[in-house]
């Protein structure tokens, strides 16, 4: 492979100068000023890529600063993939998720030159991982109802806090988009009030509040903003030495594991590994439960294409295959069942 690096025929595939300044335009600029990527997915791609070049620099020998394109050639990436799988132990979908980060520079790389084409071709080859279809992870009623009303009443930051959770479940948010909110989303005296939400691919959706959630935050507005509130601050910020700024993404997780662990401490049992995404999704499957169609959940939530959306709640949940069988019960009584077995049940759902 060494020999190859002086392979006049074909320059810039062996290049290390082009590869390392077409990996930083793509990093730098292409993602996040083209195509309108957010920060967390470019710090995403940035890690991917690291530890291809960690990969490549560990099992293939090569100096970092004499990477190019052609070591990402096929039998390379293979290599990869099974490097991280069976070596690194990472999930199929993590593993998958990398090598997609590999074969997105190699595009763009192909786009800026043609030596880099058939590169590119053959990673589109390569299978990815098979990753195991897992259950939908979101909270019950009881668990959801417990953690919005878990925050305090007494403290500034609890009552803030109330209000970032209903709002966040009200409106099936992603972290991301409840940090981005300012005060000039919220369109409160509309005829039907809704928040405006730019999501991703930086493109807004408006999604209506319900009557609640709006009394939650005139509130909120009065004693968080004042009565002439700036329309371009964050809406839910934090204050240091006197100077506002909005909240994290980690601080809003934080947020919410802290009235989990509150909850499970009054008794009422909360999955373990929570995340805010889950309220999103407990926002959602309560909608689809109740029969909305799965168009409006998928307007809501910002999904582009609506397999996104039946992909993740377009199947019978095990609480609701238990209410339908429950109901085909001939006897009405209260007689045991044997599909009330945990096993029995499992199986059930798998089906």
């Amino acid at each position: 492979m060494m020999a190859g690096r002086n392979d006049k025929n074909n320059p810039k595939r062996f290049d290390s100068v082009f590869f390392w300044e077409t990996a930083r335009r793509f990093l730098d600029h292409e993602l996040p000023k083209i195509r309108k990527k957010s920060g967390n997915t470019v710090a995403s791609y940035r890690s991917s890529l690291n530890t291809c070049i960690d990969f490549l620099e560990e099992m293939k020998g090569i100096c970092r600063e004499r990477v190019c394109f052609n070591d990402l050639d096929r039998k390379s990436l293979k290599d990869y993939l099974v490097w991280m799988a069976d070596i690194k132990s990472w999930s199929p979908k993590t593993c998958n998720l990398r090598l997609t980060a590999a074969r997105a520079l190699l595009s763009y790389a192909s786009e800026e030159c043609i030596d880099i084409t058939p590169l590119f071709v053959s990673s589109q080859t390569i299978h990815s991982l098979n990753v195991p279809g897992g259950e939908i992870r979101y909270f019950e009623d009881h668990q959801i109802k417990a953690l919005l009303d878990a925050p305090g009443r007494e403290k500034r930051s609890e009552r803030r806090n109330r209000v970032l959770l209903v709002l966040g479940y009200d409106a099936a948010m992603r972290v991301g988009e409840l940090t981005g909110v300012k005060v000039h989303d919220l369109h409160l005296n509309a005829e039907t009030p809704y928040i405006r939400i730019l999501g991703k691919g930086e493109k807004y959706r408006s999604v209506p509040l319900m009557k609640k959630t709006v009394q939650h935050l005139r509130g909120y507005l009065g004693e968080f903003h004042g009565d002439l509130p700036e329309p371009d601050a964050p809406l839910f910020y934090a204050a240091t030495h006197g100077v506002r700024h909005g909240l994290s993404d980690d601080c809003i997780q934080k947020v919410l594991k802290k009235y989990a662990e509150k909850c499970r401490n009054e008794g009422v049992p909360m999955p373990e590994d929570i995340h805010f995404h889950m309220v999103r999704k407990t926002r959602a499957m309560s909608l689809y439960q109740e029969g909305c169609p799965l168009s409006y959940i998928q307007q809501m939530l910002g999904h582009e294409n609506i397999s996104t959306t039946s992909g993740f709640y377009a199947f019978v949940t095990l609480d609701t295959l238990a209410k339908v069988l429950e109901q085909t019960n001939p006897d009405g009584g209260d007689a045991e069942k044997n599909w009330k077995d945990k096993k029995i049940s499992e199986a059930l759902y798998r089906l």
